[in-house]
């Protein structure tokens, strides 16, 4: 019996961007694409417990390890600076490849697991750093990569919505783990608690990476003419695909991925500034253990549905838009976590954390999705792996320097150098432009409308 392969064509716009239209997801992997979105976002929520959920179980570890404090928020530190490290190689080695989507999923699983293992068994400060620190923020960082990038090749049509859910799982998947760690865990459990959410972390990767499966490159859906925009969506019209390709070296050369680069630097230490000294601030404020918890339990809730809803706000009103405002939003809601809990206002504390977990969730799925729309889908995980690399500075930033400025300055001039520093970010990502593309055509149909067969051919 032999089999007929599907049969497809590339059409190229006036631009000279190709795309290769005719094969549906289930001639590509034999499933429907919306695989693609449920796979990654499964992924997603294994790996969140590491970053999200870390604050809540600093108390247990300084218990039971003797660790100091700011000994464990630089281990957070090491593990965001490696989550954010391996975006970039492991993005080139998949383009280039040299690594399949599986192959980097149960690598990151195996990384994850054992992260936890060694925060679990370490016997001293320096193996967690290694254990948790390196092998689990690496592993972490190629299934982040993996997935993000998944979601962006298999929907270049309406990718903001679809990405911020995915992106969601890696925030909200964290609730329940923030209550154990800070309600059941103690240190003469801990060892037990931390080898089992290894486990859970491990399966949860490993069931979900063994389906991915990349999309052929310049593959675009057929139900969907990526010369006719005005006719296809809203969606396109405000976010229209990139002119071309992007290699990382042009990329940079536009400007705007160092633009990104310094935005998301900013935002995401905010972000993750807020994640690691949120649960501290509010004990010293007085709130209980409960209260707290709460507190950091909405942040992630809301920290994850909000990159869902940002993205899919963004796909209607435009990506640069909505960054803009979101930063904004991040900013303000510094100054209001601060100020509610001086004032020990309980309701205000739960919704200026909320507000903040909205707009420190909501950044990441924006620059994701910007970065496919700005530079293309094909070079978009090494060209994501470059933005996503400013995580790199913003963890140490955001945690580690972030103890050094609490230490000197108190938490009020550390909220308020962490809402100065979003609302700057506001600003720049006003210079955020579409490369290649007129800034009076930016919301209009990608430069001529008219098919232009480049060549036809059967997928091999």
């Amino acid at each position: 019996m032999t089999t007929v392969a599907p049969s497809y064509r590339e059409i190229t716009d006036s631009n000279g961007r190709v795309y290769r239209i005719g094969e549906s997801p289930r001639d590509i992997m034999g499933r429907p694409r919306w695989l693609m979105v449920l796979l990654p976002w499964i992924g997603m929520m294994g790996i969140s417990v590491s970053e999200y959920a870390f604050g809540s179980a600093e108390e247990t570890l300084h218990d039971a390890h003797g660790w100091s404090a700011t000994n464990i928020f630089w281990l957070l530190s090491v593990w965001v600076f490696f989550q954010a490290a391996v975006a970039f190689p492991a993005g080139y080695l998949r383009e280039s490849g040299k690594l399949s989507a599986r192959a980097a999923m149960l690598t990151g699983a195996a990384g994850a697991f054992l992260g936890y293992l060694a925060l679990s068994h370490a016997p001293n400060i320096f193996w967690a750093y290694l254990g948790f620190g390196f092998f689990g923020g690496a592993g972490a960082g190629v299934v982040y990569a993996t997935c993000i990038n998944m979601v962006a090749k298999w929907y270049p049509e309406r990718r903001g919505g679809k990405t911020g859910f995915v992106n969601g799982g890696f925030a909200y998947g964290s609730v329940p783990f923030v209550f154990i760690f800070t309600t059941y865990m103690h240190e003469n459990n801990y060892q037990s608690v931390l080898d089992l959410v290894g486990v859970y972390v491990l399966v949860a990767v490993l069931v979900a990476g063994l389906f991915f499966k990349d999309p052929p490159k310049n593959w675009w859906p057929a139900h969907v003419d990526p010369l006719k925009v005005d006719a296809n969506a809203r969606t396109l019209l405000k976010n229209p695909p990139a002119v071309r390709q992007y290699k990382p070296k042009e990329a940079i050369k536009t400007g705007m991925l160092p633009l990104m680069w310094v935005c998301l630097l900013f935002t995401a230490g905010v972000n993750i500034f807020g994640i690691a000294f949120q649960v501290p601030f509010g004990k010293e404020m007085g709130f209980a253990g409960g209260i707290v918890a709460l507190a950091m339990s909405l942040k992630a809730i809301v920290n994850g549905t909000g990159r869902g809803v940002i993205g899919w706000i963004s796909d209607l009103v435009g990506r640069r838009q909505t960054l803009t405002i979101v930063c904004v939003i991040l900013g303000l809601a510094q100054f209001a976590v601060l100020w509610s809990g001086s004032l020990g206002n309980m309701p205000l504390f739960l919704l200026s954390s909320m507000i903040s977990g909205f707009g420190g969730g909501a950044i990441f799925p924006l620059f994701a999705a910007m970065t496919a729309d700005y530079f293309g889908e094909n070079n978009n995980a090494t060209n994501y792996g470059l933005v996503y690399s400013s995580k790199l500075v913003s963890g140490l930033l955001g945690s580690g320097m972030g103890a050094v400025v609490v230490g000197a300055w108190g938490y009020g001039g550390a909220f308020f150098l962490a809402g100065g520093t979003s609302l700057a970010a506001g600003v720049l990502s006003l210079f955020l432009r579409q490369p290649g593309r007129p800034r009076h055509r930016a919301a209009t149909a990608p430069s001529g409308s008219t098919l232009t067969p480049a060549s036809e051919g059967a997928s091999g």
